[in-house]
């Protein structure tokens, strides 16, 4: 790129990746800028414990990855990403020996939940039979009128409602309960909050209808692959490459920040317009989460035989047991049991580690900027499942909310949502806006999670961002 370039691109999380990668596709000349000393954000993969061992630094699963139009239309697994597919998508196992499980047939689904098996199949299938157009519309961004108005409203009227009172009112065992409660905890909010329930309707029918999945080898296929279009495209990434204002950027036609609201303010705070510039500042971060890696001497003991099966595992017992912990975050308590989350790579993804070893990632959710200890306390979730965990561990890498916000900006507070999934927050972020990527500084846009449709490796903030820009310069050069 020996001229200005057409668009810059101010962090190389999955979004500022994906944003640039549609633009390069499009034609743009693209420089990506990232602060870190590699692409890839909340998706990279790193040795954090022991030679030989590799582990997610953020991400680990990803459903909605597998799901996403965006890099469906990039074509990312032309680039080098493999997905694999654990036998199960999730195990919930509770304190009588068993697990729940959520499988990626909706039928095999049902027989394993028994009473409630038809009950699930009501409540999740026809978001399964059609899951692809949900996303396009839920996961859209309400700038664009849905396509299929009727999908989204059947949607909606499960989708705002509290997640405690969803799974009550429509499932009547305790496994089916605990089960939807898990899956909805990704919300990091009380699950009797409103909205909440949307994280359950949709993780649970992308289960169904693409799985659990990740990539083998590690999350960094994912910005790998990305980077490899945005290359293809003609375009550059620079990393270690920090930026502290607008002013410092070479001249172009777009910038896009995969940045939160607090860095956009600081990169662009005195060129904003007084009054945008103070929503901005009223943009929530929620609770956070303490991240532990295991390099392991062996497969995770669980009591539960059917937690082998799957890729990820909720700890965390009953509805009631979740609901409670998820509320004590909330209200900025460490829980005594908090709900933690699970992934087993190795089983299924052996080049992660030597042979013979195994690596665990697990993370627990902790009120927002928790300065404690909280490793305890999520090793005895470990333990209260998984009786001789500790005898298997031979080394550990912890990362409280301080460390990960110190290794990703992004992660105010350990926030790995990039925000607060309240109702108001959820449908609007990071403010009421018609088209919330684009900011009142012509060419300036924004494209990290705080952005619609939200957190998660899927890479559709970059992308409406990157399709926002897009349509904007047609329009300039038309006039």
């Amino acid at each position: 790129m020996t001229s200005s370039p057409d668009a810059v691109v101010v962090g190389a999380g999955p979004n500022g990746l994906a944003a640039a990668a549609r633009l390069a596709n499009e034609g743009w000349s693209v420089l990506v800028l990232e602060g870190s000393d590699g692409a890839g954000g909340g998706s990279r993969t790193l040795p954090l414990t022991l030679p030989g061992f590799r582990h997610d630094h953020c991400s680990a699963i990803h459903p909605l990855a597998a799901a996403s139009p965006a890099f469906r239309a990039l074509g990312i697994e032309r680039h080098g990403v493999e997905w694999i597919h654990p036998p199960a998508a999730l195990a919930h196992p509770l304190d009588d020996g068993s697990a729940a499980l959520l499988l990626r047939s909706l039928d095999e689904t049902r027989a394993a939940l028994g009473a409630d098996g038809r009950a699930w199949g009501d409540l999740l299938g026809p978001l399964a039979a059609r899951f692809d157009d949900l996303v396009a519309d839920a996961l859209g961004g309400l700038a664009r009128v849905p396509r299929r108005p009727l999908l989204l409203a059947r949607f909606g009227l499960l989708a705002l409602r509290p997640a405690a009172g969803l799974a009550r009112a429509c499932l009547s065992s305790g496994r089916a309960r605990a089960l939807f409660a898990g899956i909805a905890a990704h919300a990091m909010r009380p699950l009797d909050a409103a909205g909440t329930a949307a994280f359950g309707l949709v993780l649970g029918a992308a289960a169904h209808a693409r799985g659990w999945p990740f990539p083998r080898g590690g999350a960094q296929a994912i910005p790998d692959a990305l980077a490899a279009v945005i290359r293809a495209g003609g375009g550059r990434i620079e990393t270690g490459r920090r930026v502290a204002s607008l002013d410092e950027l070479p001249a172009a036609r777009a910038v896009l920040l995969d940045l939160v609201p607090r860095d956009v303010l600081r990169v662009a705070g005195r060129r904003l317009p007084p009054r945008y510039a103070r929503a901005l500042a009223r943009y929530r971060h929620g609770p956070g989460v303490v991240k532990v890696d295991y390099a392991l001497s062996a497969p995770i003991p669980w009591r539960a035989r059917d937690a082998a099966l799957a890729g990820t595992v909720h700890l965390g017992g009953t509805l009631e047991e979740i609901a409670h912990a998820e509320a004590q975050v909330g209200r900025g308590i460490m829980p005594e049991r908090p709900f933690v989350l699970v992934v087993q790579h190795t089983p299924f993804d052996p080049s992660r580690a030597p042979p013979g070893a195994h690596t665990a990632w697990a993370y627990a959710h902790v009120p927002h900027a928790f300065a404690g200890d909280a490793l305890p306390a999520l090793e005895a979730q470990l333990e209260r499942f998984a009786p001789g965990f500790r005898e298997v561990v031979l080394a550990r890498a912890v990362r409280g909310p301080a460390r990960l916000e110190a290794e990703n900006p992004n992660l105010v507070g350990g926030d790995v949502g990039a925000g607060l999934n309240s109702l108001g927050q959820t449908l609007f972020r990071p403010l009421a806006r018609a088209v919330p990527w684009a900011t009142p500084l012509p060419g300036v846009y924004l494209c990290s999670a705080a952005t619609p449709p939200g957190g998660g490796v899927h890479g559709l903030c970059g992308w409406h961002a990157a399709r926002v820009a897009s349509q904007q310069r047609s329009k300039r050069q038309a006039q």
